[in-house]
């Protein structure tokens, strides 16, 4: 029994060194591209016309963050049997299992969030926008 759970956490790491390509790819793209991005929405302009211009822009954006987004999702459910193992041979690769969900899910909720808020103010301009 303890030689095939041996062999088990073995396997989990060459499926975590597969899996480890795209977690690294992902991250890349999040660090360099994606949380740069998002500081960008942070300040909205003041016309309706400005946010219409930024809306268009960060749906765009959104398209690509959202497939990086499913790809990292993806990826972290293949490695959720590392759940099962806590042997200490295991441990580091379980480190920076934690570290690209963390990553990942952090970014997904800024995400989320930024869509939530452009779409809101842009509905309370053009509501604003039709009183007057």
């Amino acid at each position: 029994m303890l030689s095939n759970k041996r062999i088990q956490e073995l396997e989990l790491v060459m499926d975590f060194e597969k899996v480890e390509e795209c977690f690294k790819e992902v991250s890349s793209w999040i660090e360099n591209v994606g949380k740069k991005r998002l500081k960008e929405t942070i300040n909205l302009d003041d016309s309706l016309e400005m946010l219409l211009q930024t809306r268009k822009q960060f749906r765009e954006f959104d398209l690509v963050a959202s497939e990086y987004c499913r790809r990292g999702q993806e990826a972290l459910k293949k490695m959720d049997q590392w759940e099962d193992f806590s042997s200490v041979d295991v441990q580091s690769y379980r480190v920076k299992l934690q570290s690209y969900k963390e990553q990942l899910e952090e970014f997904c909720t800024q995400l989320d969030e930024n869509r939530h808020r452009i779409c809101e103010t842009v509905r309370l301009y053009e509501f604003f926008d039709k009183v007057r």
